[in-house]
Parts: C-alpha cells; sequence; structure tokens
C-alpha cells in the first residue's frame, strides 16, 4: 500500500511550498511528496520541489484539468472566487493509496507518516478545530433548519486544508452528483471568505464518508492548530499549546498572509530558511499582492 502526502501550489507561492517541504523533510526524508499544480504556472515550483526535495509531479494533468473545470462548471464559470482550488480534488484519483493533503501556508511539527497510520482505521481524517467556531467559512444555518445534516454530523465539519483518505473512496462520479446537489441549494453554503472548495468537500465527506475520525479527538487531546491562535507558547522552533500542554502537530495561517509582523514570523521563517542563511526581515520578498487581494485591505482599512 503506498502512502503519502499531495500539495497544490503554482509559482506565486514558491516561498511557502520551500518552508512547507523543509518541514516535512526535517521530520521524514522519505515520505513521498507528488505536486498538483495550481494552475498553468507551475514549471519553476516543480523545478525547485523536484530537485530539493524529490516532490513529483501528477502524472496525468490533462485529467486535472478536465475534473476541475467540470467541477466548477457546475456552479457556473464566475460562481467561486478561486475554483482552481476543486484541483485538489484529483487527490482521490493519484498515485497514494493512502494520502494527506497539506495547504502550502504550513509547517509540519512532526512525521507525517505518524497521522496516515489513522487511515488503518478509518477513511476519512483531519485534524483542526474548524467545528469548535460553529459553521461559518462551511455551512450557513438553512442546513441545519433543513435537516440537511443533524447537530451530530456538523460537529464533523474540518478545514479544507489538512486532511486524508484513500484512493478511489470517492468516485469521480459521487464528484459530480454531490457538486450538483449543491449547486441546486448554494443557500447551505458559505462561501464570504473566498471558500471556494471548503464547504463543497465538508458536504461530500459528511454525506459519503461515514468512517471518519478528528485527530483532536484522539485520547488526551490535541493541541490547536490556526496561526490566528494567540495563546501558544514558543519553544525552540516550535509551538507548545498550553491548553493540553502538547507540542503542536503543524501550523497553518489559514486567512492570514505570511510577512514580517504576521502571527509567528520567526517559526515560519525559520523553516523556510533552514540550512539557508538567515536573511533580515527588511530583505524578505513575499509575492506581491492581487488586486483582489489589494482591494479587499482597501476596504477593511475603511
Amino acid at each position: 500500500m503506498s502512502r503519502g502526502i499531495y500539495i497544490t501550489a503554482n509559482d506565486r507561492v514558491i516561498e511557502q511550498a520551500i518552508a512547507l517541504l523543509n518541514s516535512i523533510r526535517l521530520h521524514d526524508s522519505d515520505i513521498p511528496v507528488v505536486l498538483i499544480p495550481y494552475d498553468d504556472k507551475y514549471q519553476a515550483i516543480a523545478k525547485i520541489l523536484q530537485e530539493r526535495y524529490g516532490v513529483q509531479l501528477y502524472p496525468d494533468l490533462q485529467f486535472i484539468d478536465r475534473l476541475s473545470n467540470q467541477l466548477h462548471q457546475i456552479f457556473g464559470e464566475n460562481f467561486f472566487a478561486r475554483p482552481n482550488q476543486f484541483r485538489k480534488q484529483a487527490c482521490w484519483f493519484g498515485v497514494f493509496d493512502k494520502f494527506i493533503y497539506i495547504d502550502t501556508d504550513i509547517v509540519v511539527f512532526e512525521k507525517l507518516s505518524n497521522s496516515l497510520n489513522y487511515l488503518n482505521d478509518y477513511d476519512f481524517i483531519c485534524c483542526d478545530y474548524q467545528h469548535a467556531g460553529g459553521i461559518k467559512n462551511v455551512f450557513t444555518s438553512p442546513v441545519i433548519e433543513d435537516d440537511v445534516f443533524s447537530s451530530y454530523e456538523i460537529q464533523d465539519i474540518f478545514n479544507g486544508g489538512f486532511w486524508g483518505s484513500k484512493k478511489n473512496l470517492i468516485s469521480e462520479k459521487t464528484l459530480y452528483d454531490t457538486f450538483t446537489e449543491c449547486a441546486a441549494y448554494p443557500e447551505y453554503f458559505d462561501f464570504s471568505q473566498k471558500t471556494s472548495d471548503q464547504p463543497i468537500i465538508n458536504y461530500m465527506v459528511l454525506k459519503h464518508i461515514p468512517r471518519r475520525f478528528n485527530i483532536v479527538r484522539r485520547p488526551g487531546g490535541a493541541p490547536g492548530s490556526w496561526a490566528g491562535s494567540k495563546h501558544f507558547r514558543i519553544q525552540g522552533n516550535q509551538l507548545i499549546d498550553p491548553n493540553v500542554n502538547q507540542p503542536l502537530q503543524y501550523l497553518h495561517w489559514a486567512g492570514i498572509r505570511i510577512e514580517p509582523g504576521c502571527p509567528y514570523w520567526d517559526i515560519w521563517k525559520y523553516y523556510r530558511y533552514l540550512n539557508e542563511p538567515l536573511p533580515n526581515d527588511d530583505s524578505f520578498q513575499q509575492t506581491p499582492k492581487s488586486f483582489w487581494d489589494s482591494l479587499v485591505d482597501k476596504v477593511k482599512r475603511l
């Protein structure tokens, strides 16, 4: 049984991808990693990740294009803010029998093979406290009012940046059928923060994969993982969650721009420049913001 990690990335997130792969390889030098290109501009990052970390390119790029295009066309060309997020659904049909998917705005603090072991007993895993914040960024209140999911099932919602499952557990037909169902009831989903794929994949997993497990529910509890949490205690180049007195498994800058002054910047910088000279913050060059992101920032300031 082959096991490994999928990531999605393009040339705009080279810095983040290097930090992520540095952290993965620090703890696990052998686990295979496959890159799913986020768009057509991936040649530079693919070359860097292959040469430095042995990352392989997803073998069927035409399939990725066909799958993602058909998925977001079900809702309409202009419905989603970031339709390319759906390219990660190629995970279900890739080279690994058991896999973890990880966003690039993450660094990990442990060997991810440990998390893959949960798939010996479950068909789907996640590791976050998304459910603790209610249903925002996933569902809206009508999904509860119309009894689409029970209150018990709602407790299994998860963040789309870190999850794992098994090859072919979801079929291509199930993907298309699920998206068609969701397109018929867009009022059930919270897309307000540009979380294009997260609401849909949550719906699909809750509907079709009953044997699921959130690692934060393991005996003895588990630490948080969101960089927006201010209570983590820095210990060397790792973080401790004092609520459970455990080191973090990973840190996710979801919704946070990684740049000097951001939460836990020194942690991210350590992993980005692992085995390289550490630059001054003044010399750090992050990918320029898109027009849309700049506009959102301007509106927030107003």
